[in-house]
């Protein structure tokens, strides 16, 4: 379920147990954890996140989820999954990278591997991602792949979730 996809730089593959202390490292990380779902979690819930990952991502096959290596070296975290959220009916891509690896560029390389993934392999006329409008890193990269802004969800924590999408063109109509 969850294939192996390489970019020019970076290889993502499905996590294997040695992964969960890199993983826990990435979601501990407050300058990273902050992004995902709720927000930085205790070490004790990280590592049943990852043993969710085994237990029911990947024994069900729901979605993929990827463990990022950049020369050889965990670097982040990937998946493309349909969405939770009850106002957006679709999938999306949900990915991180650890703080040694930024600035490299293997954000952009990571969304646009993810978008192509979604778009090419699973046949998906629309790509989202659901990014907090502080992450300023994260909407840069998507902008920069041609991903468009669309509603702004308020969040009961006062911040605002934004969702961004990548659409395929739409051919012209035959003869037309």
């Amino acid at each position: 379920m969850t294939p192996e996809l390489r970019s020019e730089r970076l290889s993502l593959s499905a996590y294997v147990a040695a992964d969960e202390a890199h993983f826990v490292a990435l979601f501990q990380d407050e300058a990273v954890g902050r992004w995902f779902g709720d927000g930085v979690q205790s070490a004790a819930e990280d590592r049943a996140l990852f043993g969710r990952i085994f237990s029911l991502i990947y024994a069900e096959e729901r979605f993929p989820v990827w463990a990022v290596r950049y020369e050889g070296r965990y670097v982040g975290h990937a998946e493309i999954k349909p969405s939770p959220e009850s106002w957006l009916d679709g999938h999306e891509i949900v990915y991180g990278l650890t703080r040694e690896s930024w600035g490299l560029g293997l954000g952009t390389e990571l969304a646009r591997l993810l978008t192509s993934y979604g778009h090419e392999v699973l046949g998906l006329a629309e790509v989202h991602a659901t990014v907090d409008s502080e992450n300023t890193a994260s909407l840069s990269v998507l902008k920069r792949l041609g991903y468009t802004q669309g509603r702004a969800v308020p969040e009961d924590n006062g911040r605002t979730t934004l969702l961004l999408t990548s659409r395929l063109p739409t051919a012209p109509p035959a003869g037309g």
